[in-house]
């Protein structure tokens, strides 16, 4: 069994997007020559000063993220300042868990995602 290694990324003055895409990226292994698509490298990326990244434009106060509980009238709409403002960490997981491959092996790649 391999032992983790640790990829330390910092999230100051980082887009949102363009961090997740990197972090999906290490999360995956592409970055490696002995990538395999088949293979889960034992990579764990830490994310230092979550809280500092920023948004372009105007995403802070427009941008909706949208749940739905399966029920009839079960959909939910929040806005992207308040779920920063109580769960920033929440925010970045899920942007990177939508940019991991939609198959069974995106559940445990995510696992290896932290946050400091």
């Amino acid at each position: 069994m391999e032992i983790m290694k640790q990829v330390t990324v910092d999230a100051t003055n980082e887009t949102l997007g363009r961090l997740a895409s990197k972090i999906a990226v290490l999360l995956r292994g592409k970055n490696l020559a002995s990538y395999q698509p088949e293979v889960q490298p034992q990579i764990e990326v830490l994310v230092k000063n979550p809280e500092k990244v920023r948004f372009t434009g105007s995403k802070l106060a427009n941008k909706t993220y949208y749940r739905y509980s399966g029920y009839h009238s079960g959909i939910r709409a929040r806005k992207l300042s308040e779920l920063w403002a109580t769960r920033p960490t929440h925010v970045i997981r899920e942007c990177v868990y939508r940019m991991l491959p939609k198959n069974k092996t995106r559940d445990k790649i995510i696992k290896n995602l932290k946050f400091k």
